[in-house]
């Protein structure tokens, strides 16, 4: 930049720009917002420049900078799971997209691995999975175990405690476990979840606690526990927000629009001509916005606004 370039506020803001791209590179972490709004600042700055030298080269530099801004926006927006341009209101997310990714990761693992086919136990197996998922131990109460079983929580923890799958403390009980207090929870192992096993999948603990946080805010929505939905019912419910766009519809957007049918009911523990029944107990409940269509082995449909700070960002 010339010295005596004018006018003077230009020269002090291309000095200023400087110094704040410097200030920025030194951030301990990137804040996308704030270096989207310096290369607005850059795109502005040198078309101005470009405009009093005349200076194709400036104005290119311009350009490149104010597509720079759009696409950190575009990332920013991609990483918090918001709209932009007016497509619609922004909504606070309980996940990042990342963490829609790992939680993914753990549904999958328990659609395969589930050590038994019923929803009762697959419901109770991604639960426990979430409490013992970094050190392959975790604590768990009786109202835990209640509010994820109700009446079936005994059997199904001893279900998974004779099939190896879970391991309870020596001299503890399933019906030890199911009466155990906050303050002094049942401490539960999951074998295939300890460290020195080969592990399903790598997060940090803010991360498994924010996961096990959105899995207990499914499972136990208000208006799910008023129409009293079964196990299947809220399975379902988890791995349709797991599955969901921003803008609250299933499916990637780059695949057949959608969820495989026969993976759903699988995690969900149903045939798959059963998924359409509870996928209309959602609708009713209000955590789907319309009536499934389940035509060609895939389920389609999209969340209700209510449930969409619980999408997994797909």
């Amino acid at each position: 930049m010339p010295d005596d370039l004018q006018p003077d506020a230009l020269r002090v803001e291309l000095t200023e720009l400087g110094d704040a791209f410097r200030a920025y590179q030194r951030r301990p972490e990137p804040d996308l917002a704030v270096l989207a709004e310096l290369h607005d600042r850059k795109a502005r700055a040198f078309a101005s420049w470009a405009d009093v030298t005349g200076d194709a080269s400036l104005r290119e530099e311009a350009d490149r900078a104010a597509t720079a801004a759009r696409t950190t926006r575009e990332m920013d927006a991609n990483r918090r799971g918001i709209l932009l341009d007016g497509e619609g209101p922004v909504v606070e997310r309980l996940l990042t997209r990342g963490q829609g990714v790992h939680l993914r990761n753990v549904l999958e693992h328990v659609r395969v691995g589930s050590p038994r086919p019923e929803a009762e136990a697959r419901l109770a197996v991604l639960m426990i999975t979430l409490r013992a998922a970094r050190a392959g131990t975790g604590n768990v109460t009786g109202q835990d175990l209640g509010g994820w079983l109700q009446g079936d929580a005994e059997r199904v923890l001893q279900e998974l405690v004779d099939v190896g799958w879970l391991l309870l403390p020596e001299d503890v009980t399933a019906d030890d476990a199911l009466t155990s207090r906050p303050e002094e929870p049942t401490q539960v192992t999951v074998p295939t979840l300890i460290p020195t096993q080969p592990r399903p999948f790598f997060f940090g603990k803010v991360t498994r606690a924010r996961l096990s946080g959105w899995a207990q805010k499914v499972v136990g929505d208000r208006k799910l526990r008023k129409k009293k939905a079964a196990a299947a019912t809220r399975l379902l419910a988890v791995y349709t927000a797991a599955h969901s766009r921003p803008d609250g519809c299933l499916g990637d957007a780059d695949q057949d629009a959608g969820l495989a049918l026969d993976e759903v009911a699988q995690f969900c523990g149903l045939r798959p001509e059963d998924v359409a029944e509870h996928a209309g107990l959602l609708v009713a409940a209000g955590w789907l916005a319309e009536e499934p269509d389940t035509a060609a082995g895939r389920l389609r449909g999209r969340l209700a606004d209510r449930a969409l700070p619980l999408s997994g960002l797909l």
